[in-house]
C-alpha cells in the first residue's frame, strides 16, 4: 500500500477493504442492475404488465435503498410505513422500530404510484409479492448484465447498501440500526483494515485531537490492561516505543468509552498537573506515571515555568511549574530529569475506526 505522509488527510473510509465472506455489488455493477431494471420496467406495454412490473420495480428500489432484510420489506402496510411529511420508512418491530431516509427521487416515484388508479387498488399490500419470484426477476436482470446469482440476490442488495453507507463516511453503528442488526460483529465484516491501514488512520487521529485540547502531553498507544473494582478502573496503555501509562476512570467512563485491552486510545495530560524532578536513585512518590528525558529548554516568567523536555523515543513532554520551583531545580538544557503524574491526572480519548 502507498505510504501515506503526516499532512495528508486520512479517513477510514478511504482505506477499508469487504470480508471476502461477503457479497455485494460495486457502483458500476449496481448502475448496470438497476438499468437492467428500469429497462425490463420500461418495456412493458399492456396496462397489467406495466402495472406489476412497476410494483416489482418500487420492491426492488426500496431493498435497494434500504439494505432492510426481504421479509421486513414484504411485510410492509405501505399506508402505515411511509412518512407523509418526507421521505422516509419505517421499518423493525414495534419494540424497536427504526426510520430509514430514502432518496427524494424514489420516494416521489413510490407516492405517484400509490396515488395513480394502478397504485390505488394495492395500497395496504403493495409490498405483498412472492419472495420467489422476486428472487427470479432479480436474477434475469442480473444475467442480462452478466451478474450472476449470488451478487444480485436480496442478501447482497442489502450488503451492497451496507458498503456504500460505511464508503460515504456513515459511522459503522448507524450502519448497524439502519440494517436493524443485533450485534455489531456482523456489520464489522463490511469493514475490515489491514495493520498499516489501521496505524495511518490512529496516528492521524491522534494528530487532530492534539489540535482540539489544550493539553501538552499527548500519548498515542494500545491498551494492555484493565483492572476495575465496583467504581474505578486503571488503564494502562503502551505506546509504539514500549512506553507505558497508568490512568485511573470511572467504570462509567470505561463502558462509555468502551475500552479493552486492545483498544487504541490517545492519552493527555496537562502541563500543570505533570512535575518535574532531577533523576536520581531511589526517589520515592505516588505518582505512578514516570518518565525519563532530558531538558530541552526551560522558560521562566516572575510567577510561572514551562520546562519542556524529550523522551528517549522523541516525544516531547511539558511540565508547568512555580518559578521557585525552577529556580531550586536550576535545570539546563540536557540535563536528565523526571516527568512525574499521576494516573487520576491522565485523561482517555479512543481512537474510532
Amino acid at each position: 500500500m502507498q505510504e501515506i505522509k503526516r499532512s495528508d488527510k486520512v479517513c477510514p473510509r478511504d482505506f477499508f477493504s469487504v470480508s471476502d465472506q461477503v457479497s455485494y455489488l460495486e457502483p458500476s455493477q449496481m448502475c448496470a442492475f438497476e438499468e437492467s431494471f428500469r429497462a425490463w420496467k420500461d418495456s412493458a406495454r399492456r396496462m397489467d404488465s406495466i402495472r406489476a412490473r412497476t410494483r416489482l420495480w418500487l420492491l426492488f428500489l426500496l431493498v435497494r435503498h434500504t439494505g432492510a432484510r426481504l421479509g421486513e420489506i414484504l411485510s410492509l402496510d405501505d399506508t402505515e410505513a411511509f412518512d407523509a411529511n418526507g421521505p422516509f420508512v419505517r421499518l423493525g418491530r414495534e419494540d424497536r422500530p427504526r426510520e430509514v431516509p430514502l432518496p427524494e427521487e424514489f420516494y416521489a416515484e413510490l407516492t405517484a404510484f400509490q396515488e395513480s388508479p394502478m397504485g390505488y387498488g394495492l395500497r395496504g399490500e403493495l409490498f405483498r409479492v412472492d419472495p420467489g419470484y422476486f428472487r427470479r426477476i432479480c436474477y434475469e436482470r442480473g444475467e442480462e448484465c452478466g451478474l450472476a446469482k449470488d451478487l444480485v440476490c436480496p442478501k447482497s442488495l442489502r450488503n451492497t447498501r451496507a458498503v456504500e453507507m460505511l464508503r460515504s463516511g456513515v459511522p459503522i453503528t448507524i450502519v448497524k440500526e439502519v440494517l436493524g442488526q443485533s450485534s455489531l460483529d456482523l456489520t464489522a465484516n463490511f469493514q475490515q483494515f489491514s495493520p498499516g491501514d489501521v496505524q495511518s488512520i490512529v496516528r492521524t487521529a491522534h494528530e487532530a485531537m492534539r489540535k482540539r485540547t489544550s493539553a501538552r502531553n499527548s500519548f498515542l498507544g494500545h491498551v494492555i490492561r484493565v483492572d476495575t473494582d465496583p467504581v474505578m478502573a486503571q488503564v494502562v496503555l503502551e505506546t509504539r516505543s514500549n512506553i507505558k501509562i497508568s490512568s485511573v476512570i470511572t467504570m462509567d467512563s470505561l463502558r462509555n468509552l468502551k475500552i479493552q485491552v486492545g483498544s487504541p486510545v490517545v492519552a493527555t495530560v496537562k502541563a500543570p498537573l505533570v512535575n518535574v524532578l532531577r533523576r536520581v536513585e531511589h526517589v520515592s512518590g505516588s505518582a505512578r506515571n514516570r518518565l525519563e528525558a532530558e531538558i530541552l529548554r526551560v522558560t521562566e516568567t516572575p510567577v510561572l515555568a514551562e520546562v519542556l523536555g524529550r523522551l528517549p523515543d522523541g516525544t516531547d513532554v511539558c511540565a508547568l511549574i512555580s518559578a521557585q520551583s525552577a529556580q531550586d531545580l536550576a535545570l539546563k538544557p540536557g540535563d536528565p530529569v523526571e516527568f512525574w503524574f499521576k494516573a487520576m491526572s491522565v485523561v482517555l480519548n479512543t481512537v474510532q475506526l
